[in-house]
């Protein structure tokens, strides 16, 4: 389809199960297309890591658990216990969402303090931290802020969204505005995921191309397939 290929692509793909009304046949039929298509990571509610990780097993897909998901309005203690608990079910990677609401009160300690309070549980272990930052709701600077915040409490990745955002007016998602200064403030030191709103190769591909490392998607089979994702995935 391009310079790269599909199978490239699908590495860099963490495909989300995370819609409150998925069942676990549904879950199921997400694993098995990963497997098959060679989709790196699956991220699931973190109710879900324990079957996530026995329908997975064996192959190289990896599993990543949300937390503190959608809204980040969890106090970091639970935030820390949901992380211990999704790694002892097996998650290898985890999606935290940040406080947003500290953020855009100009609490930068309790912001760096949530994020923390995460790493603590996922470093000992080898796990990965990535800190959602729900950009839809973000200045460009209080981006900036929030990576920065990101990189000084431990975390591995910034991501854009969780897919869930809402916003009356402008992208709810990733927007290559979101991700720039993401890259610009932590590229090099932090790697940047773009989710929220990707539906089709060229999109994935974009966001490779400006340096994102991984993209989260809903569909991950349809953008693979080089067509547009199908139905109406938040992700």
């Amino acid at each position: 389809m391009d310079h790269r290929s599909v199978a490239d692509v699908a590495k860099t793909l963490d495909h989300a199960v995370l819609k409150p009304e998925f069942s676990r046949d549904d879950l199921a039929k997400h694993a098995a297309m990963c497997v098959a298509r060679g989709v790196g990571c699956l991220c699931v509610r973190s109710v879900d890591v324990a079957a996530a990780a026995t329908l997975v097993a064996g192959s190289p897909v990896v599993v990543a658990s949300v937390i503190g998901f959608p809204h980040g309005a969890q106090r970091p203690e639970v935030k820390a216990l949901e992380s211990r608990l999704a790694i002892a079910d097996g998650a290898r990677e985890l999606d935290m969402v940040m406080n947003v609401a500290a953020l855009k009160s100009g609490d930068e300690a309790a912001v760096r303090d949530d994020i923390a309070a995460v790493v603590a549980a996922a470093k000992p272990q080898g796990v990965v931290v990535k800190v959602i930052l729900e950009t839809c709701y973000l200045t460009l600077a209080e981006i900036a802020t929030a990576c920065r915040l990101a990189e000084s409490a431990g975390a591995d990745f910034v991501k854009t969204s969780t897919g869930f955002g809402v916003k009356a007016s402008g992208p709810t998602g990733a927007t290559p505005e979101a991700v720039q200064v993401m890259l610009d403030t932590v590229g090099g030191r932090l790697q940047v995921k773009a989710s929220g709103g990707i539906r089709t190769w060229d999109d994935a591909v974009r966001y490779l191309d400006m340096g994102c490392t991984r993209i989260g998607v809903g569909d991950a089979a349809a953008i693979l397939d080089g067509g547009p994702a199908k139905g109406d995935a938040a992700y």
